[in-house]
């Protein structure tokens, strides 16, 4: 058992940091008349002023609430648009086989029995967190019926920087599940009282749990310490049962989009861990289609043309067949009409809805990474956004990256970590890799492929106020030119 505490987050660095600028004021002094009484009239008009919206409009701005409330709108049920929302059986579409499997290996739950540890892996957006949902939502009305106390304790992890804050985490999503309040505080006590009060919930709570532990690769923690975060949490949740920490059955479900996060894994975790592996993979258009078909009574009856559908799914297939995409693309597409005052939903208002859940996408991913891991994504971006292919080449990306850090007068890291740097990059899905050579005078080099538009990457990025001192121009000029002098 781990005893050292592991809540605190690491320093932040100075490419973190950014300069901010309150609103610029614009004193004026009094005059005369301020100090004169207001009138009747005076204090009537001053009323209007306060309901009223923008100078010219003259309707306040509960009369537009009001007006937008008693709009019928073109959406009627916004649940079934929300990707993260559990929606019924029969809406789970293109997953038969998934979906039998983590059935079958879960059910166990449902008897006096302890079920498997999972691990689900594969893109983003294709189904392993909605089809563990489901499965431990219908586990749970059983085991109701039946007396027996299951939960469903899931945590993504994405925001989770220790191991520490981790445990600290399932402790409160577990007191939550119960109905119950978490007796230590999040800061300045041991890892060892975290896990100690996280097992005192379940013991006394439970009699089974599945711990849902989603974007499982992202939580790797302290960078002192000889195996990632997400290693040691799998070794101390298996080991549990067996130390008689807990009383109650347990089961781990990792989730992760990287393939290969177990290679990750201390030996001790897999050998106690031992997980059975379930595959999923991309969705096709035809299945992206059936996904919206089982969900296009989230609009109105005979608002949607007959193209938006396949236009949606084809946009989500381009990119990893992702179907929290294209469900993203049917909502504010339909939100965008609404806002405009039309009755349909049309081809051009999905490509429009196209380019706005793109940038919001990458602006989300983006907004939380160093000034240096965006430097090294914006050189690269230029770079494909040149290129035939729309790919870059890691020599050639690491120029154009040396000519950002000296326009901006940044630290310049060496080639190797600018690879690095890129690498990291992968787990957001923005971009991928393959090692090629063309031919021996050529050496070695990494191709970074975008899973977004180089273009929207670029204009995303340019709202960071160091990249934007540069002139979008002058990059071009250079990544042009650098891509014309690749042999």
């Amino acid at each position: 058992m781990e005893s050292s505490e592991d809540e605190s987050p690491a320093q932040g660095d100075p490419e973190h940091a950014s300069s901010e600028h309150g609103p610029a004021m614009d004193p004026t002094g009094a005059s005369d008349t301020d100090s004169v009484l207001p009138t009747e009239r005076d204090q009537h008009s001053a009323e209007a002023s306060a309901n009223s919206t923008v100078p010219g409009d003259s309707q306040s701005i509960e009369d537009m609430l009001l007006e937008f409330d008693e709009q019928e709108g073109l959406i009627r049920d916004r649940s079934l648009l929300d990707p993260n929302h559990v929606v019924e059986e029969d809406r789970i579409v293109g997953r038969d086989e998934q979906l039998q499997e983590v059935t079958k290996m879960l059910r166990v739950a449902l008897g006096d029995n302890r079920p498997p540890n999972l691990f689900l892996y594969g893109p983003s957006g294709t189904g392993k967190s909605l089809i563990t949902k489901a499965v431990c939502k219908n586990i749970s009305r059983i085991c109701e019926s039946r007396n027996i106390r299951f939960g469903t304790v899931e945590v993504n992890c994405q925001d989770l920087d220790t191991l520490g804050v981790a445990i600290y985490e399932l402790a409160q999503r577990a007191a939550d599940e119960a109905g119950v309040e978490v007796e230590v505080p999040k800061h300045g006590v041991a890892t060892k009282d975290k896990w100690d009060e996280l097992y005192r919930i379940v013991n006394e709570n439970f009699d089974s749990v599945v711990f849902v532990l989603d974007e499982l690769d992202m939580l790797v923690g302290r960078r002192d310490k000889q195996e990632p975060a997400f290693s040691r949490l799998l070794y101390q949740l298996s080991r549990a049962g067996v130390n008689d920490d807990l009383t109650a059955y347990i089961s781990v479900v990792a989730i992760s989009n990287d393939t290969k996060m177990m290679e990750s894994v201390g030996s001790r975790a897999q050998s106690s861990f031992t997980p059975e592996d379930v595959h999923f993979d991309d969705y096709d258009a035809q299945q992206l289609q059936a996904i919206l078909r089982r969900r296009e009574d989230a609009f109105h009856a005979g608002v949607l043309d007959d193209d938006v559908i396949p236009l949606a799914a084809a946009f989500a297939a381009q990119t990893n067949g992702d179907a929290r995409k294209a469900i993203d693309l049917m909502r504010v597409a339909g939100e965008l009409v609404e806002r405009e005052g039309d009755d349909r939903v049309r081809e051009e208002h999905v490509r429009d809805a196209q380019d706005k859940v793109e940038k919001n996408r990458v602006l989300e991913v983006v907004r939380g990474i160093s000034t240096q891991k965006k430097l090294c994504l914006y050189a690269t971006a230029a770079v494909a956004a040149e290129s035939d292919g729309g790919s870059a080449r890691s020599t050639t990306g690491y120029r154009v990256y040396q000519f950002l850090t000296e326009s901006i007068s940044a630290d310049q890291y060496h080639q190797e970590t600018y690879v690095n740097k890129m690498k990291e990059l992968t787990t957001y899905s923005l971009v991928d890799f393959e090692r090629r050579s063309h031919g021996p005078s050529s050496g070695m080099f990494l191709e970074f492929q975008f899973g977004e538009r180089p273009k929207t990457i670029l204009e995303t990025l340019r709202e960071d106020s160091r990249i934007e001192k540069v002139e979008p121009e002058e990059v071009q000029t250079v990544a042009k030119a650098q891509v014309q002098n690749e042999t």
